[in-house]
C-alpha cells in the first residue's frame, strides 16, 4: 500500500509548474462542487434525502447490460456473464420505477447501459419518460456507434442532452481499446449532434477517460476539438472496477492533466460549476466549447453527490463506488405498491457514505464491471 502511495507521489509533472497552476486549482470556483444545493431549489420526497442532507435529484438508469463495443476499461477480455433478460426490467417496470422516482422529486435522468441505443424499445422509452411531469432533462451516455442514425427520432421524442464517450481521436488505437472497429462512427455521431441542435456545450459532453501509456498524449488534440466545434470535451480519471485491471500507474491524475492543459494554452480559464456538478470545468479564449475533468480519484465530489442508479437488472445502487445494491425488481414483482418501493429506496438513501473508499480501497473492493452497474 505505501509503495503504491509513494509511486502516486513520484507521478511526472506533478511537483512542477505548481506555482502556475494555483490559480487555476484553488480560484474561488475550485470547490464549488462540494457545495450544497441552495434552499430555493425545489422540494425532493424524504426518499431521496440522505442522512448528511444531500438531495438526490438525478437518476441513472441502464437500459441494459449488452453493447457493441468491448472496452477494455468496461469488461475483462473475456466479456462477463449477462443477466438472463427475464430478469431485465421489463419497459413496463423500468417506467413504474422513473415515475415513482420523478414524482418525487428527481428531475433529471440519464440512460446508460451497456450501450443504451441497442435496446430496441428505447424511442418509446424516451417518449415516454420525457411526459413525465416534473422530469426537466432527459440525456443519454452512449458509445456513438449507432446514435448517428438514431438520434433524430430521439430528439423527437424527447432526448434533450448526449454524452458520446471517446478515448482516443486515432483509428487504430480505437480499435484496439474497443476490440471493434468503428471510429469514423463516432465521429458522425458527434458531428450529427451538433448538427441537431445539441451544441450548448453543456448538453453535448464528449468523454474520455485518460489512461496513461495510451491517450495521455492525446490531450491537447482533444482540447483542439472544442475550438470549432461546440463541445465540452470531459477527461476523467482512470476508476477501478472488477475486470478492468485498474493500477495506479496507468492514472493520470487532474493536476497532471491540468498542468498539460495550461502548459499548451494560456488562456485556459476557470468557469463556476454548479453545485452538483462531477466536473471542474474549464474555458480557452475564443474556443466555442468548453474542457472539463471529472476527479473521481484524486479529488472526489462526494459531498455535492445527487445521483443514485438503477441497473438494468433492477438493483439500486447509491453509490457508484458501493458495493451494496438493493433490489427493487424483486419486490415490484412482487406486487409491493409505491409506498413500500419507497420505504426500501428510502432506507438505501439513508445509509449512503459521507464519501467513498478511497482509490486504493476502491481498487481492493469487489464491485460489478462497469458494463453492469451502467457507465
Amino acid at each position: 500500500m505505501m509503495m503504491m502511495k509513494r509511486h502516486l507521489l513520484k507521478l511526472p509533472h506533478l511537483r512542477t509548474r505548481l506555482a502556475n497552476l494555483h490559480s487555476l486549482l484553488f480560484s474561488p470556483y475550485g470547490t464549488t462542487s462540494c457545495a450544497k444545493l441552495p434552499e430555493e431549489q425545489n422540494p425532493v420526497s424524504n426518499m431521496l434525502i440522505d442522512s448528511f442532507g444531500r438531495q438526490h435529484t438525478y437518476l441513472r438508469i441502464s437500459l441494459t447490460e449488452r453493447c457493441n463495443l468491448r472496452c477494455q476499461y468496461c469488461m475483462p477480455a473475456e466479456g462477463v456473464s449477462l443477466t438472463p433478460n427475464s430478469n431485465i426490467l421489463s419497459h413496463a417496470e423500468l417506467l413504474r420505477l422513473a415515475g415513482l422516482f420523478v414524482s418525487s422529486g428527481v428531475d433529471k435522468i440519464r440512460l446508460t447501459g451497456g450501450e443504451p441505443t441497442v435496446r430496441k424499445d428505447i424511442e418509446d422509452i424516451c417518449l415516454q419518460l420525457s411526459n413525465l411531469k416534473g422530469l426537466k432533462t432527459l440525456a443519454i451516455t452512449t458509445n456513438g456507434i449507432t446514435l448517428a442514425r438514431k438520434l433524430p427520432k430521439l430528439k423527437e421524442c424527447g432526448l434533450s442532452a448526449v454524452n458520446i464517450s471517446l478515448d482516443t481521436l486515432v483509428p487504430a488505437k480505437f480499435e484496439f481499446l474497443t476490440r471493434r472497429k468503428g471510429h469514423e462512427r463516432v465521429m458522425d455521431s458527434i458531428n450529427a449532434a451538433i448538427h441537431l441542435g445539441y451544441n450548448p456545450v453543456k448538453v453535448l459532453p464528449v468523454n474520455c477517460v485518460v489512461m496513461r501509456g495510451f491517450n495521455d498524449d492525446e490531450i491537447c488534440n482533444f482540447v483542439e476539438l472544442t475550438r470549432e466545434k461546440p463541445i465540452n470535451v470531459r477527461f476523467i480519471e482512470f476508476m477501478p472496477f472488477d475486470g478492468n485491471v485498474w493500477n495506479v500507474k496507468k492514472l493520470v491524475p487532474y493536476a497532471e492533466m491540468l498542468d498539460i492543459v495550461a502548459t499548451h494554452y494560456t488562456g485556459l480559464k476557470r468557469l463556476q460549476d454548479h453545485p452538483t456538478d462531477t466536473a471542474k470545468n474549464f474555458r480557452i479564449d475564443d474556443y466555442l466549447g468548453t474542457v472539463s475533468f471529472i476527479t473521481s480519484m484524486t479529488e472526489h465530489f462526494c459531498a455535492g453527490c445527487n445521483r443514485l442508479r438503477l441497473l438494468a437488472d433492477g438493483n439500486f445502487k447509491v453509490c457508484l463506488f458501493g458495493p451494496s445494491e438493493v433490489s427493487l425488481r424483486d419486490p415490484l414483482r412482487q406486487g409491493a405498491d409505491d409506498h413500500e418501493l419507497a420505504e426500501i429506496i428510502g432506507s438505501a438513501v439513508k445509509r449512503k457514505k459521507a464519501s467513498h473508499a478511497g482509490m486504493f480501497d476502491i481498487a481492493k473492493t469487489a464491485n460489478r464491471p462497469m458494463i453492469h452497474i451502467g457507465g
